[in-house]
């Protein structure tokens, strides 16, 4: 298929995904009926929604799930739509005309309301609600255009949001005046009210999350800390009990310089240890792992076929259409699948115990020829200096 914008993964029944091109065409994958390793893609889709006059008609911005229900996903495009599926038989159900480019969108996994929270090319935040059909109200605070929104996973009225004007921003859909505040990167102590809890916080209106634009928000499962990625080449995490900065600095390794939505990836807590935090991040030739609180480079998944330095004109361009623009966690596996802007979906499994012996073997032997040579340059040097203070040495 034509450069993959965005894929997904079915957080229910675990075995589908779907993924959505530049050239407006969505797949699905039958993940069950595909065996892959880490240098396999997958090269068959079970289905895919035909190209007609409902469909999208320009490149896919987003995608999701319908979380109570598999059989269903919601789709968005450059072409100011967003659209409700039904994977049998791939047809669109319902289209909603925001009038604007639509970047991303966010569906609450645990809420009872049915709200869509779109982000546009406008300035405000839209919601679109399902059960209604209706899609007039907005959220406004931002200056510029909102390239990424998410709902907390355990607060159904609170949604983030980023915007190219550089600000994260919090909000409480059930208040007049919906806004919570921004976080802002200078303040690592927090905003924490009397309580601790936010009683009495004060309202934060001025400070930006990043330098430049903010085009990823995502939260952690628990709901305690929000990530957010910018054009200023940074990742931040956030106290979401305080609103500080928790000054996790991920070095200058990270790239970031799409307007598209880039989302990290954040390991599922079954997967790490408790109190673990895990995060992927999608850089242009490797997915980068980090502990997510330390910063640490845990591993870097180099993308087969791409090479590690850097290049220029046009080898460097044909590059580009391969870089990483999507990542996904198979539910209830240790599967990580990543989308590329080539085509191509790759997954990625952890070696086996085999695996690991064996390359620990060959370190080990290859540590034993590496020390023998090293001792015999050691003793060859050793030699000449002992010769040349055996000479003596005349100054004129």
């Amino acid at each position: 298929m034509a450069g993959i914008t965005k894929f997904t993964q079915d957080l229910t029944e675990e075995y589908s995904l779907i993924s959505g091109g530049a050239e407006a065409l969505i797949k699905l994958w039958d993940l069950e009926a595909s065996e892959n390793t880490s240098k396999e893609c997958l090269n068959q889709s079970a289905a895919v929604v035909k190209k007609s006059a409902s469909s999208h008609q320009y490149g896919i911005t987003h995608l999701c799930f319908y979380p109570f229900d598999s059989l269903a996903f919601l789709s968005s495009s450059y072409d100011h739509k967003l659209k409700v599926y039904a994977t049998e038989p791939m047809t669109a159900s319902a289209t909603f005309d925001l009038d604007s480019v639509v970047y991303s969108h966010s569906l609450s996994t645990m809420a009872d309301h049915l709200l869509v929270a779109c982000a546009t090319q406008n300035s405000a935040v839209r919601l679109v609600d399902l059960r209604s059909g209706a899609s007039t109200h907005s959220l406004a605070g931002h200056n510029r255009a909102v390239l990424s929104v998410a709902w907390s996973p355990h607060q159904e009225y609170i949604l983030a949001s980023g915007s190219s004007d550089g600000t994260a921003r919090l909000w409480d859909i059930r208040r007049s005046a919906n806004s919570l505040g921004v976080l802002d990167l200078e303040d690592s102590v927090g905003i924490v009210g009397e309580d601790g809890l936010g009683k009495n916080a004060r309202y934060r209106e001025r400070g930006k999350a990043h330098t430049d634009a903010v085009n990823g928000v995502v939260w952690t499962d628990d709901g305690t800390h929000l990530v957010t990625a910018g054009h200023d080449e940074r990742v931040r995490v956030w106290n979401m009990t305080s609103g500080a900065n928790a000054l996790s600095h991920f070095g200058p390794i990270i790239k970031n310089a799409h307007l598209s939505s880039l989302l990290p990836l954040l390991v599922p807590g079954y997967v790490v240890d408790p109190g673990k935090y895990v995060m992927f991040y999608p850089n242009q030739k490797e997915i980068l792992m980090f502990d997510l609180f330390e910063g640490t480079l845990l591993k870097r998944l180099r993308i087969p076929g791409l090479p590690a330095a850097p290049l220029r004109g046009t080898a460097a361009q044909a590059h580009i259409r391969s870089r990483t623009t999507s990542l996904a966690w198979r539910t209830g596996h240790v599967y990580l699948y990543s989308a590329h802007s080539d085509g191509s979906i790759r997954a990625w499994l952890p070696k086996t115990l085999d695996e690991v012996q064996a390359e620990t073997e060959e370190t080990e032997e290859g540590g034993d020829a590496e020390d023998e040579s090293r001792k015999r340059k050691r003793e060859a040097l050793d030699e000449v200096f002992r010769n040349l203070t055996k000479q003596k040495i005349t100054f004129t």
